[in-house]
């Protein structure tokens, strides 16, 4: 199994884990890395009636976009974790800034572990944090005992469709996906395909911010250009794919029970 460092790299479609320790000076500028807290509230609200009584777990939840914007929006306890100190002490300074630190809980931690003991949630979050918990069966299989008997998870991910010829070590075919989700007793309640101009908008503006944070590193540690100039050309290469080569979506799925 990757260690906690190798498995927030991975996510966060990085190589080499010694960028673990610099994510948040590459990050810094922004706030919502990874998916779109409006669409994930718009999910909530239009499936449940009472959205203020709902418990929600964030993981892999950075800086804690998701979880202040759901709370504030929403009214719901939101509970996120994410590996990295540094964001989890952002994710706390927003909580307070939009007053909702009484319904956020933030925690610094492993969440192959803490899932472990969690118990009795309506709604899980994963977004867009990559194969952590291994593939769909895998993953929904481990986080349906988090889950009430009438919660679901919202996933934020993005597959190959079937006809492409395209391959990628961290992507499945849009059939693997669909069975692995049915043979995990899981049906979807439903699904948004994220539109290509707004995956565009969002790539441009992390992109450009990241690229220039890896060039003032390479400036401050020479002896590590390699390791930031690897990082700037992977983030273009996976910039490149989620634009042009798989379907990224947002996902409401339900255990069958």
């Amino acid at each position: 199994m990757n260690t906690v460092e190798e498995s927030v790299v991975i996510a966060m479609d990085g190589l080499d884990s010694e960028l673990f320790n610099y994510l948040p000076y590459i990050l810094q500028d922004m706030w919502e890395i990874g998916a779109n807290p409006v669409g994930i509230n718009d999910l909530i609200r239009e499936n449940f009636d009472n959205p203020a009584e709902l418990k929600v777990l964030d993981l892999g939840c950075g800086k804690g976009a998701i979880s202040v914007k759901a709370s504030k929006a929403l009214g719901c306890f939101c509970h996120g974790i994410d590996a990295i100190p540094q964001f989890i002490d952002y994710a706390n300074e927003k909580a307070i800034e939009f007053q909702v630190d009484d319904l956020c809980k933030f925690e610094v931690g492993d969440i192959r572990e803490k899932v472990k003991t969690l118990r009795g949630f309506d709604v899980v979050i994963l977004g867009a944090i990559g194969p952590v918990f291994g593939n769909y069966l895998e993953t929904l299989s481990i986080l349906k005992q988090c889950l009430n008997d009438s919660g679901v998870i919202i996933t934020d991910d993005a597959y190959i469709e079937d006809e492409s010829s395209f391959s990628h070590p961290l992507m499945l075919k849009k059939s693997d996906v669909l069975k692995q989700i049915a043979d995990a007793g899981f049906v979807i309640i439903t699904k948004v395909d994220v539109k290509t101009e707004d995956i565009q908008d969002a790539d441009d503006l992390i992109f450009n911010n990241l690229k220039k944070r890896c060039l003032e590193l390479i400036e401050k540690h020479p002896g590590k250009e390699e390791l930031f100039r690897n990082y700037i050309l992977k983030q273009e290469e996976e910039t490149y794919v989620l634009e042009n080569k798989v379907t990224a979506y947002t996902m409401m799925l339900k255990s069958k029970l």
